[in-house]
């Protein structure tokens, strides 16, 4: 199934950018379509990779893929209430490259053996995914809103402002986003710390500082919001900080992969 889901998640990606260029409500519906379809997809890729045993866990590019799935059906979902279109012109691309990125890892394990992993390694590592997908979308939200409020700014108004949300809905569905993430973060943020600790051969590792601190920037954006009334373009700001410590994170794993896998 891999290269359906790759070719549809494609046209979705070429077809959300038309929508960009011609927003037309045909061009919407065929993306919205697309996406959906090529998502269904990924899943049954993802189920018959795990009937033979490759789970979603047991490798960085398994792990990256399933973020990917993620991140398309958390957008999916989202979109049945609100109309999102435009945020669909970042994520469908950012799912695509993903994706490649996953297929192009070697498939080497996160720990060695697999058995090793065990209950916490498994917990910690499905809940990371589901943390990075949600802040993931959160990062996609935080970008339409500074470039739809620019924009404003300068009085230049375009399709984001002719079918996009609000800025005042944008940002309170990176707010749900990040509101919902952080504790499936934290949470594996403390369970990954103690696998670790039973883990000897396992030292100190950048991603584990990278993570922390990509934590912290969270936390202090969610203190921010509530204590100083912090909205719009700085918390939008904030959350791209944020996001790019867990693509830096991610890129260190698919790094090592890569240097085990040559």
């Amino acid at each position: 199934m891999l290269y359906p889901v790759l070719a549809l998640y494609g046209l979705a990606s070429t077809l959300y950018l038309a929508f960009f260029v011609a927003p037309r409500d045909g061009v919407a519906r065929a993306a919205k379509a697309t996406l959906l379809l090529a998502f269904l997809c990924h899943m049954i890729d993802i189920g018959q990779r795990g009937v033979h045993g490759v789970h979603p866990i047991t490798s960085t590019a398994e792990a990256v893929s399933f973020t990917a799935w993620l991140i398309a059906g958390g957008y999916l979902l989202i979109s049945l209430r609100y109309k999102l279109l435009v945020v669909g012109g970042f994520v469908a691309p950012v799912v695509l490259v993903l994706l490649v990125l996953a297929r192009l890892t070697p498939g080497a394990e996160v720990a060695s053996p697999h058995a090793a992993l065990g209950a916490l390694g498994r917990i910690h590592i499905t809940l990371s995914t589901a943390g990075l997908a949600l802040f993931a979308l959160a990062a996609a939200v935080a970008c339409i809103y500074l470039v739809s409020e620019a924009q404003l700014r300068h009085k230049k108004l375009g399709p984001l402002q002719q079918r996009g949300p609000a800025l005042a809905t944008l940002d309170a569905i990176g707010h749900r986003c990040i509101t919902v993430g952080f504790p499936v973060f934290t949470v594996a943020i403390v369970t990954g710390a103690i696998w670790v600790a039973r883990l000897p051969h396992l030292g100190m590792r950048p991603e584990y500082s990278v993570s922390i601190a990509t934590w912290g920037a969270f936390a202090a954006l969610l203190l921010a919001r509530t204590t100083a009334g912090w909205q719009g373009r700085r918390a939008a700001w904030l959350t791209l900080v944020g996001f790019a410590g867990l693509l830096a994170v991610v890129m260190i794993y698919i790094l090592r992969a890569l240097q085990h896998g040559a």
